[in-house]
């Protein structure tokens, strides 16, 4: 554990991958629930509630920074490929799921599609430094 004195060193890395020519509202969107699938699986990413100096509370974020990057279709089918290649489980964002109204739907919309043809506009995935530099390679930082 880093004390307050150090420099943080994570051995695992996050990644978000967001289709190149997605709309400012719909990237930060896509990122948003992209992270959430993130640390949904991995409770450890977070850190502990903050405090200010008056004793407000607020709540807890993630430990580690999050990379995102941007990169074309193409390329967000081949980092779908390498992560499950690689036993690395990405959270996946399609095009279908900006038209359902909830969570249900989307997983329906999702499950409705083989994964060699989901319209994927974003992924993302949370694993070892070099398995996860891997999965985004030829990915660039998002603007």
């Amino acid at each position: 554990m880093d004390t307050a004195d150090e420099l943080p060193r994570w051995a695992t890395k996050i990644a978000v991958l967001l289709r190149e020519d997605l709309a400012p509202w719909q990237a930060l969107n896509v990122t948003s629930f992209l992270v959430s699938g993130v640390v949904a699986t991995g409770p450890e990413l977070v850190g502990e509630p903050y405090e200010d100096a008056d004793g407000t509370g607020y709540l807890p974020m993630i430990r580690q920074p999050v990379l995102v990057l941007a990169g074309t279709a193409e390329l967000l089918h081949t980092a779908r490929t390498r992560a499950l290649a690689r036993d690395v489980t990405p959270a996946v964002f399609t095009a279908d799921l900006f038209r359902t109204p909830g969570d249900v739907q989307n997983r329906a919309a999702v499950k409705a599609v083989a994964g060699a043809d989901l319209d994927l506009v974003g992924l993302a995935v949370h694993g070892p430094k070099n398995a996860v530099d891997k999965v985004v390679k030829g990915a660039r930082m998002h603007p």
